[in-house]
């Protein structure tokens, strides 16, 4: 377990030595962890990496090493560096488990804790929710668009560093991805690992057929070739048949081919029709080449025969969208043993942020188990009474919905309690397993690639009234 108490931002580090030095270190706060909006394109976000921020937590620490590097910025005074050497986590964390589905302005983390130790955390905590989270969703994407098809994780040799490749591959998998590449993320969490060989492969041998017989030499029961480092249909295929011909002679059934250039609807329908003639039917054609949702779809919809695709950079690096933009905010702050609610507010409506502490409430139809809405409410609201609640759009009030015959449940589930770790990290595989059964209770509009539903995430009336009042108690 590595200690990363020092990746964090100076400023964090400034004010803490001002909490310190006004006596202020004591007193508690709450922030909530949260992301403010989507891309036009995705609707909902699969969160990920409450793993790694648990072990940042428990570790959190300084060492000497740490305290004598702070001490030779000549910032910081010798109470708060002796303040530092003591320091670990003592507070409160409430988090959505990994998988769950989150909208923006939901907490996905919480933190109530003597506010040094909750300044502190924000930098990290942000980078490790914040990446997983996007690559998480970016993942959930690609899978959608595959449909049946299986997605591959290939990113690791595009990823933004060593850190981003291992854990990018750990969310791609909560994001519904079958397989990585990444040896290490297998080793460390249990992922399905795969891959076959390289171009290098096929031109280190004096020509493609030597270099196909010589790979089902090595792995007769796992062949999958690459066919397109000459020519596609006119050798790679041929002589794939060739050499599946020749394993089947010795009691050996291929896996298939895999392309990696060219046009991939066309040259997949082809060589569909090749495997198939030769008598190769369950053959598989996997796919790679700068592949995401958007490609996927595409070539889906020019019949590409495609089974399997092989998903890098684009997944990996979330090209789209390359940062989820999350934001950690101060919600309350104790004064004489009570927690007043904070809000800031902002020329610019979007930034202006839901005050007290929270939890976030889904309902769900008892009929059909699908989602029907979410409210972001007061931690200390109960809706498990069942009884006809009337919901409304937190900005469009005139919106309003009324929900009956539902069931519902709180998301934010306690992690750490009085600085004890309370909560069980799942298996990566249970992890993927929760993340796809919630998605599965949320209607195919809210998930489709282009122009999605909105779904309903509103503001209890509580939250709502309270948010309102500080509001006009800002504009006197």
């Amino acid at each position: 377990m590595r200690n990363l108490t020092m990746m964090t931002d100076l400023y964090q580090l400034t004010m803490m030595s001002g909490y310190v030095r006004h006596g202020m270190q004591d007193s508690r706060a709450c922030f909530d962890l949260f992301y403010r909006r989507q891309g036009e394109t995705t609707a909902y976000t699969l969160a990920a990496g409450l793993e790694q921020a648990i072990d940042y937590i428990k570790n959190l620490h300084f060492d000497e090493e740490d305290i004598r590097y702070l001490g030779s910025l000549g910032c910081f005074d010798e109470e708060f560096l002796r303040y530092l050497r003591t320091l670990h986590f003592t507070g409160d964390i409430w988090a959505m488990p990994e998988g769950s589905v989150v909208f923006p302005n939901e907490p996905i983390l919480r933190v109530t804790a003597p506010i040094i130790e909750a300044q502190l955390v924000e930098t990290a905590l942000l980078n490790i929710i914040g990446h997983q989270t996007l690559i998480a969703t970016k993942a959930a994407r690609v899978v959608h668009a595959a449909g049946n098809g299986s997605v591959l994780e290939f990113g690791l040799r595009r990823a933004q560093g060593p850190d981003a490749g291992i854990y990018g591959a750990r969310a791609a998998m909560i994001g519904g991805c079958r397989s990585t590449s990444n040896v290490l993320t297998g080793e460390l969490f249990g992922a399905p690992v795969s891959g076959t060989h390289a171009h290098s492969w096929v031109m280190s041998f004096p020509d493609e057929l030597t270099a196909f017989r010589a790979y089902a030499d090595v792995f007769p029961n796992n062949c999958l070739l690459l066919v397109d480092t000459y020519d596609t249909l006119g050798s790679g295929v041929p002589h794939a048949i060739t050499v599946f011909r020749e394993l089947r002679e010795k009691g050996h059934e291929p896996i298939g081919i895999r392309l990696d250039s060219g046009d991939l609807a066309f040259l997949s329908r082809e060589a569909r029709k090749m495997l198939d003639a030769a008598g190769f039917p369950n053959a598989k054609i996997c796919a790679s080449s700068d592949l995401d949702e958007e490609v996927i779809w595409d070539l889906k919809a020019q019949g590409a025969a495609i089974d399997t695709w092989g998903v890098g950079t684009r997944l990996i690096t979330s090209k789209d969208n390359p940062a989820l933009g999350c934001v950690y905010k101060l919600c309350a702050h104790e004064e004489d043993g009570v927690f007043v609610p904070r809000i800031k507010i902002s020329e610019n409506p979007i930034k202006v942020t839901n005050p007290g502490i929270k939890q976030v409430f889904r309902f769900y139809d008892k009929q059909t188990g699908k989602a029907l809405a979410d409210l972001i409410a007061l931690a200390e609201e109960d809706f498990s009474s069942g009884e006809p609640l009337t919901i409304f759009h937190p900005e469009h009030t005139w919106k309003q919905t009324t929900l009956t015959e539902y069931t519902v449940r709180p998301l934010l589930v306690p992690v750490f309690l009085s600085g004890k770790q309370v909560y069980e990290s799942p298996k990566l595989c249970d992890i993927a397993e929760f993340a796809r059964q919630e998605l599965d209770t949320f209607w195919a509009e809210y998930k489709r690639l282009h122009n999605p539903q909105r779904y309903k995430v509103d503001l209890s009336k509580k939250l709502y009234d309270l948010r309102a009042s500080l509001l006009e108690q800002q504009h006197r």
